[in-house]
């Protein structure tokens, strides 16, 4: 990079962050500098400045929130207490701030829940950790959960799954800003996969979840066992012995998706192994998975992996090659 004022990217900490969720992107940006220099300026800040202590006790040095000047991309990490906790007007008050004077805006993991009460993804779509999606979807109902996706970015807001994902999210911006192949270099020097696709599926999602209610965890049983059949929402609505608007109303409250969307999501993380694996047709694994043809596969999995089967399929031969 050229220019003669490198880009200033500010995380926002606070007591209890998760270590990881600053760690890891503040690593990829602190690599991106050495390999191009000049390219960013990076600082760490929170409220009161000084040393805060991480939720594994560890304690990192922070600078007060008035002694940062101007910012390219604010980041805000994370803190699983976020789904509980009441988030302050100091804290609502300088995230808008932030917001308002920066490029571009982010967040890691629970570190929506942050942007959510500040009011900054009102009306957009976000993610976070899949196990709070629903969560952040019944306290924010203007925002659009996702809770599939690794990362996602609208007008100029991002937000990151859990953990990890906020390496992925990192390296998106710097490929935005400096490149592909600086980002490639980069996660080689990570020693990490070459940024995962933001639509990828979080790794634990509706295979995982255990709903409290025991008439969706029964459907939800039921759709599993089932996939390759017909399975409309009467039906489901019939096997949860519940009407189906009661039915569908449970289960978004329940899940944070429809049940058109779960069992498409369900049929496509069934048919993901067999695609990656190269033994089957697609034909084959379209039917075995319910769905009525390859197309809809397709369809389905470009929906909900942001990738075509052929596509994952080439990524997994990729992965398994030696470098």
């Amino acid at each position: 990079m050229n220019s003669a004022i490198a880009r200033h990217v500010v995380f926002f900490i606070y007591p209890g962050f998760v270590l990881l969720d600053l760690s890891g992107p503040l690593e990829a940006f602190t690599l991106a500098e050495a390999l191009a220099p000049n390219s960013y300026r990076i600082s760490v800040i929170s409220l009161g400045g000084g040393p805060i202590e991480s939720s594994t006790c560890v304690k990192v040095s922070s600078l007060k929130v008035n002694e940062i000047g101007a910012i390219d991309t604010f980041v805000v990490v994370g803190d699983f207490a976020l789904a509980h906790r009441p988030v302050t007007p100091e804290e609502i008050d300088f995230i808008r701030d932030a917001w308002a004077r920066a490029r571009r805006t982010a967040s890691v993991c629970m570190g929506a829940f942050l942007l959510a009460a500040s009011g900054i993804l009102d009306g957009r779509r976000a993610t976070t950790h899949w196990r709070y999606a629903p969560k952040l979807q019944t306290m924010y109902p203007n925002i659009r959960v996702d809770g599939d996706h690794i990362f996602l970015e609208e007008a100029g807001v991002w937000t990151s799954a859990g953990m990890t994902a906020g390496i992925d999210m990192a390296m998106a911006l710097i490929e935005e800003d400096l490149g592909r192949e600086l980002s490639r270099t980069i996660a080689r020097n990570l020693v990490v996969y070459y940024r995962r696709p933001g639509g990828q599926l979080q790794h634990s999602s509706l295979l995982d979840l255990d709903p409290g209610s025991d008439r969706i965890r029964q459907t939800l049983t039921f759709a599993r066992e089932n996939l390759r059949g017909h399975l409309t929402v009467e039906r489901l609505a019939d096997v949860a012995n519940l009407s189906v608007r009661q039915f569908s109303r449970s289960f978004v409250e329940a899940t944070g998706m429809t049940p058109a969307k779960a069992i498409e999501r369900l049929r496509v993380e069934a048919a993901r192994p067999h695609v990656e694996e190269g033994r089957e047709t697609l034909d084959a694994i379209a039917q075995s998975a319910g769905f009525d043809d390859p197309d809809r596969m397709r369809q389905s999995f470009v929906r909900v992996l942001g990738q075509s089967p052929l596509a994952v399929r080439r990524d997994a031969r990729r992965s398994a090659s030696p470098p």
